[in-house]
């Protein structure tokens, strides 16, 4: 992979952002369709990622035979070096009469074996953003040349499994290999200091140009909860990753008027253990959480124990359906969620929060949050 010139300011530094595994994914299949369409294998491809970045793909043991082309792309995670830096990621293309693009994973992309994550049970770890990214590389090169009928897809990585031990994957219930992962295509250099100070100067723009009442999401999935489902002018929106203290600290100190956290309940529920800084390497605890309130609320020791079984919030909402308790257990969560976050903010700052999943929508929300939503509406 050819290096990408996009940096992250940190006072005098700069840090290099990379390339996700989707984006190295959807290159290689679109230099493998190329290979299989024309009999030509390109030495690079470019591409448009989800972020609006264009980035040039060297092609790496480009190979093909009859019916079938492979090429690999070599991650490159910037100033962000993580287990999958410097893994090659491959795809293998193959004709099909039926028109269209199937996309699968082989060697070293794990599966799916747990409800609740991006992808069914029984899939490849391919998340959806990536799906699409390269479905969309491959219809392009079928559009390019001219051809009818479809192609079939298949993503894999020689070096997966070895490097999926060293990844969250297995707790998650992810067996077999490493996931295909990014929502914008880009790896944003993840040092505690260099995303710190980026979302410091993102709301310092905010104020500068007169912004009273942020909207904070943790990442991509709030944001697109808050502009897609809640309706919610975005003018004002900052990502605060997994910084939820440090995010309201700073609004705090820069004397903005309210702060709304719209974000995943896998992010927010945390919360209402006092966690501010959300990463599972710091700290996890959504299992002991969700049990906790469980009981409060008089789940049995079958429901709490299968909770704190679970790899997911997602895997608890039917267990909480089916103690019809899913209502009181996540109003308890959401006054916890806003004592903590009241708490640190103190008085200078009106607070509130709504928590979601991407199955089952709205799942909790702080008691004054509807009066920060309507606001953010305009």
């Amino acid at each position: 992979m050819s290096r990408l010139e996009a940096y992250i300011p940190v006072g005098q530094k700069r840090l290099r952002c990379g390339y996700t595994t989707g984006t190295c994914a959807a290159a290689a299949a679109r230099g493998a369709a190329e290979l299989l369409l024309t009999g030509a294998c390109p030495p690079a491809v470019e591409i448009l990622t989800p972020a609006g970045i264009r980035v040039t793909a060297d092609l790496e043991e480009a190979a093909s035979g009859l019916g079938w082309a492979s090429c690999g792309v070599r991650k490159d995670g910037g100033d962000d070096i993580d287990a999958t830096h410097g893994a090659l990621i491959f795809a293998r293309v193959e004709r099909t009469e039926e028109p269209g693009v199937t996309i699968d994973g082989g060697e070293g992309v794990g599966r799916v074996t747990r409800p609740g994550l991006d992808q069914p049970v029984g899939s490849a770890a391919i998340n959806r953003v990536p799906r699409e990214m390269i479905g969309a590389q491959a219809a392009e090169a079928l559009q390019k040349a001219g051809t009818s009928g479809g192609l079939r897809v298949v993503v894999s990585v020689p070096e997966g499994e070895a490097i999926a031990k060293k990844t969250f994957n297995p707790n998650l219930g992810i067996v077999g290999g490493i996931s295909i992962l990014g929502t914008s295509g880009i790896v944003r250099p993840m040092s505690e200091e260099a995303l710190i100070a980026s979302i410091r100067l993102d709301m310092q723009v905010h104020a500068a140009a007169g912004v009273r009442d942020l909207l904070v999401s943790p990442g991509n999935y709030g944001a697109d909860f808050s502009r897609d489902v809640l309706g919610l002018d975005m003018s004002a929106g900052v990502q605060c990753s997994n910084y939820i203290g440090a995010a309201v600290d700073m609004a705090v100190e820069l004397g903005f008027r309210s702060l709304l956290l719209v974000g995943h309940a896998g992010k927010v529920v945390k919360l209402a253990a006092g966690i501010m800084n959300t990463h599972s390497r710091t700290a996890d605890g959504r299992g002991e959480v969700l049990a906790a309130h469980a009981a409060l609320c008089g789940a049995g020791r079958e429901t709490v124990a299968a909770i704190l079984s679970s790899v997911t919030t997602d895997e608890v909402i039917p267990l909480l359906d089916q103690a019809e308790l899913r209502k009181p257990v996540m109003d308890s969560i959401s006054l916890a969620v806003d004592r903590h976050l009241k708490g640190r903010a103190g008085e200078g700052l009106r607070i509130e929060s709504m928590f979601f999943s991407n199955v089952y929508g709205i799942l909790g929300q702080t008691p004054g949050a509807d009066a920060l939503i309507s606001l953010h509406r305009g």
